[in-house]
């Protein structure tokens, strides 16, 4: 048996996981990681993209997040997301309304800098979307 740690996740809505798995794919600013038991501490923030949860028996479980922050300590990994969806509830209609806000950002970007991170934000997404075909 695979050594497990404790995952949480948690969106501005409600505490959406909470329990023990094997390992998570998350989906970094930096570039994905998968945290498994006994992971260094990290902190980063979030990109929209997959996060994977793969508990005892295999089983698997995916959500669409957008904006938050993963932190991985002794206590196992927490996950804080602005937006977190399972994929079963995904909709394509979700997901074109998050590209289409992030295109409005760019378009009411003033500050370059804030126009680049809407940029990389709708890069993700588009990714996303081409990922599952939505």
């Amino acid at each position: 048996m695979a050594d497990t740690f404790k995952f949480e996740l948690v969106s501005p809505e409600r505490l959406l996981v909470s329990g023990v798995v094997e390992q998570v794919l998350v989906p970094g600013s930096e570039g994905d990681f998968t945290m498994l038991a006994h992971h260094a501490p990290l902190l980063t923030s979030l990109r929209p993209g997959l996060l994977e949860i793969v508990s005892s028996g295999a089983e698997r479980r995916r959500y669409f997040v957008r904006g938050g922050f993963a932190e991985v300590g002794p206590q196992g990994l927490t996950v804080l997301a602005e937006t977190a969806i399972d994929l079963v509830e995904l909709e394509a209609d979700t997901l074109n309304q998050a590209i289409k806000d992030a295109e409005e950002d760019i378009a009411d970007a003033k500050d370059e800098g804030v126009r680049d991170r809407a940029k990389t934000q709708l890069d993700h997404l588009r990714q996303v979307q081409t990922t599952l075909s939505l």
